[in-house]
């Protein structure tokens, strides 16, 4: 396997599941995503820490500054997927903007959040008491931090917030979402993570599925592979004509109509049956699917890619120039950068609502552009107060 390779792609989201039917609990599997989420905050929180002992900060106020990040990258992300993606599904069902766990965060939504919270760290003292995950008591005084302008704590979030990036673009994809766009060349991904949630319709019967490129066919176009799906049987389970027919019939239909399939995976013309094959090996029934996959670009780990670069970077002016540079300077590099990327990487992914199709920029697009300026305005403000301090 070479970077030039097309890939099937199709790992399981979960990693492992925590098993707390014992105590009376739906068991709650640990997903990469969450995992990755985590670890960003956890990682940066030991970076910032490192950075405010390094300019003498205490390093206590890291700890309420992580908090602060939390809630602004939580609340502010869901928030933005609401109202910039979707906001008349949600505002009619506003049930559903509760649950962040079935996904939907935008990232300018966050951004937008962290520069309200990064306002009130710097400004207020705000306290709240907390009782397991229940807060009890809240305070808050206005009172500025002393040393800690907002834009010398903004340098330093943007070094550690492009890390935490890095690591959710990795969890989108472990999860097979925001998919990139097709490549039409030799190298890029089949995503086939909707194709094995429809053909392992029972783990009672269906014990695994496994995705393999068919070698001795030739490919359709230029960025497509054929490919099989291996349908593996529990032990036990015995695919007969009843089983067949399932497959030919509700199986097929949902193939040929699901579009999280049908965008990656061609199984054939929906007015055709399924070309496919049963065998059994060792007594274990198998059932192999024909179909033609598309590669698509893994616009997920370029931006994650882009954003470590970034980080690298901004850390490298911190650690060796940060005496000689202005506040903001770092901050306003980030956001030219980093929304610079996030602009060029929208034109490999596909559109994440179906409004988008008909826009000459996509959502992502549109929302980066104000950032960059926001950026540019910041940067050439930044070294014009340089300027301006040195001639005093």
């Amino acid at each position: 396997m070479t970077l030039l390779d097309i890939i099937i792609w199709s790992p399981d989201p979960a990693i492992f599941t925590l098993p707390l039917s014992g105590v009376g609990l739906a068991d709650r599997p640990i997903v990469w995503y969450g995992l990755l989420f985590a670890l960003g905050f956890i990682i940066s929180q030991q970076v910032m820490i490192y950075m405010y002992r390094e300019e003498g900060r205490p390093e206590s106020d890291v700890d309420t500054l992580t908090t602060f990040m939390v809630l602004a990258t939580i609340i502010g992300a869901r928030l933005g997927h609401v109202l910039f993606y979707n906001p008349s599904y949600y505002l009619s069902n506003p049930v559903e903007i509760l649950k962040v766990w079935e996904g939907g965060l935008a990232s300018h939504g966050g951004g937008i959040a962290i520069f309200i919270a990064i306002l009130l760290y710097v400004h207020y003292d705000i306290r709240v008491k907390w009782w397991l995950i229940l807060p009890i008591s809240f305070s808050a005084k206005k009172k500025k931090r002393e040393g800690q302008t907002y834009f010398w704590t903004l340098d330093k979030l943007a070094i550690v917030v492009a890390l935490t990036g890095a690591l959710i673009r990795t969890g989108n994809f472990m999860n097979s979402e925001m998919e990139g766009t097709p490549t039409k060349s030799n190298f890029g991904v089949v995503y086939a993570r909707g194709t094995e949630d429809v053909l392992k319709y029972d783990d009672d019967r269906v014990s695994s599925v496994e995705f393999s490129e068919v070698t001795d066919r030739m490919a359709v176009t230029p960025g497509t592979i054929p490919l099989k799906a291996t349908m593996i049987y529990q032990s036990g389970v015995v695919v007969d004509e009843r089983e067949e027919q399932f497959i030919k019939s509700r199986v097929n239909r949902t193939l040929k109509s699901y579009s999280e399939v049908v965008q990656h995976i061609d199984f054939g013309p929906t007015n055709e049956g399924l070309e496919y094959e049963v065998y059994q090996k060792g007594g274990t029934y198998y059932v192999d699917i024909y179909g033609i996959g598309t590669a698509r670009h893994a616009a997920q780990l370029y931006e994650a890619f882009a954003c470590l670069v970034i980080m690298v970077l901004l850390f490298f002016l911190w650690r060796v120039k940060r005496a000689s540079l202005p506040e903001g300077f770092i901050f306003g590099l980030f956001m030219i950068l980093l929304f610079t990327q996030r602009f060029v990487d929208e034109l490999f992914k596909m559109d994440q609502e179906a409004f988008e199709a008909d826009m000459v920029l996509n959502m992502g697009q549109w929302l980066s552009i104000p950032m960059i300026l926001f950026g540019a305005i910041v940067l050439v403000w930044s070294l014009r107060s340089k300027k301006v301090q040195e001639q005093k």
